[in-house]
C-alpha cells in the first residue's frame, strides 16, 4: 500500500482465518441478523479517523502519532468497546499538504463516515480540512498552533491540544529576553502563524526596550543569502526561526556563511534531529529549540510508553494524539451516539467537569457506565479547553545544541 497516495489502512488486530473460524463467523452473522434491530445497531462499529503526516515535512512525527491513536483503539476494543460497540480506526496520510489532506478528509468523512478526525499537524492542513469537519458535524482534534484555526466559525467542533502560536511566541520571546537578547529578529516563510508570531515577539521586545525586526521569505528556496544580508543590517544578536526543517537548514547554513555570531532559536520541529544530521556541528552549535512538553511524570505518559512498546521519550505530538483518542472515546460513551456531535458536546464533561480522576479510556469507560463523572488528565497534561477549543496551558522544554546533540536547558 502506497502511503503517498493516501490510501486507507485499518489499524485493528488481524489474524489468519481457518475454515472453522469462517463458518463460526457466518453463524454469528446469521444470529446477529436474526436479533432485534436495536441489538444490531449496538454492534455496529464506531469509526474514528486518523489524519497524520506520514510523509512530507511532518513525516518524522506522523507514524508515531497514528500508532498512539491505534493503541487506544485496540485497548478499548480488547476491553469490550464503547458500550458494546467496537471501534474501527481508519488512517490516512495528509502528506503535510493541504491539497492531499482535503482529499483524505473527504474520504474519511464522506466514505468512511468517521465521528472524529484526529492528529492534523501542520496549521495549513488543519485550516484546509476544518470546514469539512464542522460542516459535516465531525469533531476535529489537532496539534496545530496557528491562532486563526480556533477563530474559524467551527461551531465547537475543534479541539486543539497544542498551545496556540500567540501563547508559544509570547513565552519564547520572554525566554529570549531572559537569555540576554538585546536586538531581536524573526525570520520565516508565510504560514498561518507567521503574523501572530511576529506580533507577539514585537510586543515583548518593545516592552523590554529591545529593537525588533522581522522578515518573511519565500519557502523552498535553495539559498536565503539575500534575506540573511537584509536581516543582518539590523545587527540582531538573537534570531527566531519561523519555518520548518527544510528551509531552516538552508537558513542556518547561510547565516553561518555570513559570519553571524548571535543566538538562534526555533521550534523543535524546525531545528530537528534531521537538521543536526544534515549540517556540520559548527553550523548548529549553540542553536536553541523549544517545544510544548508532555507531563512525563504522569501515569498516562508511562502507560503510553508501554502501549507503544518502548520506554523511550515520547514526543509532544504523539502524547497529544494519545489524548485525542482517549477524549473522543469517553465523550462518545457519555453521548450515547457514535457521531461527532456526541463528541463535541461531551469532551469538556470528561476533561474538566470534575469527578473521578482517570488517565485512560478503559478506566474512564468503566466509570461512565457505572454512572460516575470522570476527569481525564492525559499524557500531554490536563486537557482543559477554552470556549474556542484552545488548550488552556502547558509546559515548555528548552534545549541547546552542543556538538551535534540536544542538551536540556530547562522545563517550565
Amino acid at each position: 500500500m502506497n502511503e503517498q497516495e493516501g490510501k486507507t489502512t485499518m489499524i485493528i488486530a488481524t489474524h489468519r482465518l481457518s475454515r472453522r473460524s469462517v463458518l463460526a463467523a457466518g453463524a454469528a452473522g446469521a444470529a446477529l441478523l436474526a436479533a432485534p434491530a436495536v441489538v444490531r445497531a449496538q454492534a455496529q462499529p464506531i469509526r474514528l479517523g486518523s489524519l497524520t503526516p506520514l510523509t512530507g515535512a511532518g513525516g518524522a512525527y506522523g507514524p508515531r502519532m497514528r500508532d498512539a491513536i491505534a493503541a487506544v483503539v485496540n485497548e478499548v476494543n480488547a476491553a469490550g468497546g464503547v458500550r458494546g460497540r467496537p471501534l474501527q480506526l481508519v488512517t490516512e496520510d495528509d502528506q503535510t499538504s493541504p491539497e492531499a489532506a482535503v482529499r483524505a478528509a473527504r474520504k474519511l468523512i464522506d466514505v468512511d463516515r468517521v465521528a472524529a478526525v484526529m492528529g492534523t499537524w501542520a496549521s495549513s492542513v488543519t485550516t484546509a480540512v476544518a470546514p469539512l469537519c464542522w460542516e459535516n458535524r465531525v469533531s476535529l482534534f489537532t496539534v496545530s498552533g496557528a491562532d486563526s484555526i480556533t477563530l474559524l466559525p467551527h461551531q465547537g467542533y475543534i479541539f486543539r491540544t497544542q498551545p496556540n502560536s500567540r501563547l508559544q511566541m509570547r513565552t519564547v520571546a520572554k525566554f529570549a529576553v531572559d537569555e540576554g537578547a538585546q536586538r531581536i529578529a524573526w525570520m520565516g516563510p508565510q504560514t498561518p502563524f507567521a503574523q501572530s508570531s511576529i506580533e507577539e515577539f514585537q510586543q515583548v521586545a518593545q516592552a523590554a526596550n529591545r529593537p525588533f525586526t522581522s522578515l518573511i521569505y519565500e519557502a523552498d528556496k535553495a539559498t536565503y543569502r539575500s534575506e540573511v544580508d537584509q536581516i543582518l543590517r539590523a545587527r540582531p544578536d538573537f534570531i527566531m526561526f519561523g519555518g520548518y526543517t527544510p528551509d531552516s537548514i538552508v537558513l542556518a547554513r547561510d547565516l553561518f556563511r555570513a559570519g553571524y555570531q548571535g543566538k538562534v532559536m526555533a521550534p523543535a520541529y524546525a531545528i530537528s534531529a534531521r537538521m543536526l544530521e544534515a549540517l556540520p556541528h559548527e553550523v548548529t552549535q549553540g542553536a536553541m529549540v523549544y517545544e510544548p512538553w508532555p507531563e512525563v511524570a504522569s501515569t498516562a505518559y508511562s502507560r503510553l510508553q508501554r502501549l507503544l512498546g518502548s520506554g523511550v521519550e515520547v514526543d509532544p505530538y504523539t502524547a497529544q494524539t494519545y489524548d485525542h483518542a482517549n477524549l473522543a472515546v469517553m465523550a462518545l460513551a457519555i453521548g450515547g451516539d457514535g457521531n461527532g456531535l456526541a463528541i463535541k458536546d461531551n469532551v469538556r464533561r470528561i476533561s474538566q467537569g470534575g469527578g473521578q480522576s482517570v488517565d485512560n479510556a478503559v478506566d474512564g469507560l468503566k466509570a461512565i457506565v457505572a454512572g460516575q463523572k470522570v476527569d481525564y488528565t492525559g499524557a500531554s497534561g490536563p486537557c482543559d479547553f477554552t470556549a474556542e477549543g484552545d488548550i488552556t496551558g502547558t509546559k515548555f522544554r528548552y534545549q541547546r545544541v552542543d556538538k551535534g546533540a540536544f542538551q536540556v536547558m530547562k522545563i517550565a
